[in-house]
């Protein structure tokens, strides 16, 4: 099995680590089938509720290996077709699952590096964090996601001049169009992260996982729909035991201990 990327678990905390520091933590073929079978080990652990998505080194994710690209030469649609759905994979099966994600931008995110970030609910940043696409600068498109979570993020007007100019923006930049949730100090941002993901992992997981749910389907949703699933949760959920530990901690003034799935 490949090193590529680390699978850890910290009591109810999945830890899903990028691990080729000196490469960047770039896609490749490689890496994205280590993904696609860490991520979906994860999928199946009942015992996790909440995952941080990090990475080791000075650059979060790099996006693809332009060196295979130039080795690739004239077979370079032949390696993308090959090493995309893979990814794609991945990418999809992340963005789903039904706990919390945190992503912890450490440094650089660029090319699909950006799709792999931003599919988690929470992204927080380094203040050493910098956004790029980068894609049609070599003449490529995006993928791994990072146009849909990009446009979801900050609008299709603005996605289009970030990936259009290829434009770099800093962690404050992404935080003021909303790309990202919170910039933390680089000396600090895996304290904060832990420190989110770890009170998502002591949430109510069953109620966390239909809101999430709820709120990734609502745009494409009418209304009527929209409140139709939200009652079908709301008494799905009434159903549950956190729920009545929630309503009786809540009553009691104390914090509730709630059980997850």
């Amino acid at each position: 099995m490949s090193d590529s990327v680390l699978l850890e678990r910290e009591g109810a905390v999945a830890l899903l680590t990028l691990n080729r520091p000196e490469r960047a933590n770039v896609l490749d073929l490689e890496t994205g089938r280590a993904l696609v079978d860490c991520i979906e080990r994860l999928a199946a652990d009942k015992g996790v509720r909440a995952v941080l998505l990090r990475a080791r080194g000075r650059q979060f994710c790099a996006g693809g290996d332009i060196a295979d690209f130039v080795d690739a030469g004239g077979d370079l649609s032949g390696l993308l077709d090959r090493a995309i759905p893979p990814l794609h994979r991945a990418i999809h099966t992340l963005a789903t699952l039904p706990v919390p994600v945190v992503s912890a931008l450490n440094g650089p995110v660029g090319g699909g590096g950006i799709g792999l970030a931003l599919c988690a609910d929470i992204v927080l940043a380094a203040e050493s964090m910098k956004l790029r696409g980068g894609y049609t600068a070599i003449g490529l498109t995006p993928d791994a996601g990072s146009s849909w979570l990009l446009a979801r993020r900050v609008g299709a007007a603005r996605a289009k001049e970030i990936f259009l100019t290829n434009q770099s923006l800093t962690a404050r930049e992404c935080l003021a169009i909303g790309a990202v949730s919170q910039v933390h100090p680089d000396a600090e941002l895996e304290a904060r992260a832990r420190e989110r993901v770890e009170a998502l992992a002591a949430g109510a997981t069953a109620a966390l996982a239909r809101t999430k749910a709820l709120l990734d389907g609502a745009a494409g949703r009418a209304l009527e729909a929209q409140l139709e699933i939200e009652h079908r949760g709301m008494v799905a959920s009434g159903a549950t035991a956190d729920a009545q530990e929630g309503v009786k901690a809540f009553s009691a003034k104390r914090n509730p201990l709630f059980i997850g799935r």
